[in-house]
């Protein structure tokens, strides 16, 4: 992150946090109000229901626009390499375990959690002096997008808590202890910027690959919604690094995360 990216930019910055708040103000409430029935279907084991995968695509990702769709290719693509063990069937859950789609859930959850705790250890050592001065514009765009992730870790959620299951608290992910150590070494807003941009172009392949593998057809409308939200956050965080325009026009799946990478039963 250049110096000049910090000093000036700031009006830009804050229009480009209202812009992404607005996006998903207008796209999630009703993404979550669909999520109602959710967890009972999957708990079920009723999965994909009669409508066009393509069609359900279309519903959630021109709500925020984004050339995402392109990058799904065929609605049965696996995805990235990193994909494997992605539920190919919404399958209820045995002996309390999450499995099919309502592990895909968990993951998200889990994710959703692993982003908040980290924006949210930003905002404690920005407000403790750990990386100087922090320009107020980035320190808005933190508390807006770690709300966006609370909103969403709280719905998946709410799935799990409809099927019986238990909700996911805290990130059991393999990933978590190094992402973690790494916030607790960065010094700099550079070297937390890069950290918090490989966190979001994480989720938000992950929801794309979700798209191509999950089975029913209100989760695959969900993730839908929530990508595109999540790659504002990169395109953000590019900016403030100081990549401007932006690089990345569409996304891939090679950084998604694997449901194996659960560890939660």
């Amino acid at each position: 992150m250049s110096s000049r990216r910090l000093d000036v930019g700031d009006a830009e910055l804050r229009a480009m946090t209202a812009d992404l708040d607005q996006a998903h103000r207008d796209t999630f409430p009703a993404a979550a109000a669909q999520l109602t029935d959710l967890g009972r279907d999957l708990g079920r084991g009723l999965g994909a229901r009669a409508a066009n995968r393509r069609g359900v695509l279309l519903g959630g990702l021109t709500a925020v626009g984004a050339g995402v769709l392109a990058a799904c290719g065929s609605s049965s693509s696996g995805g990235g390499s990193n994909t494997g063990g992605m539920g190919s069937s919404a399958a209820a859950t045995t002996g309390g375990r999450y499995t099919g789609d309502l592990k895909v859930v968990a993951l998200a959850a889990a994710l959703e959690n692993l982003a908040v705790a980290a924006y949210s250890t930003v905002l404690t050592k920005a407000g403790a002096g750990t990386y100087g001065t922090v320009p107020p514009a980035i320190g808005e765009f933190v508390t807006v997008v770690r709300s966006q992730h609370t909103d969403h870790g709280r719905a998946w959620n709410g799935v799990l808590a409809s099927a019986k299951l238990p909700e996911i608290t805290g990130a059991p992910l393999t990933i978590a202890a190094g992402e973690v150590a790494k916030l607790n070494q960065a010094k700099t807003l550079p070297e937390v910027a890069r950290i918090a941009l490989d966190l979001e172009t994480g989720a938000a392949q992950t929801y794309l690959s979700a798209l191509a593998n999950v089975t029913n057809t209100t989760g695959i409308s969900t993730a839908a919604t929530i990508a595109p939200v999540e790659a504002m956050h990169a395109a953000v965080l590019r900016y403030i690094l100081g990549d401007y325009p932006v690089p990345d026009s569409f996304l891939d799946t090679t950084a998604a995360i694997a449901p194996t990478a659960l560890t939660a039963a």
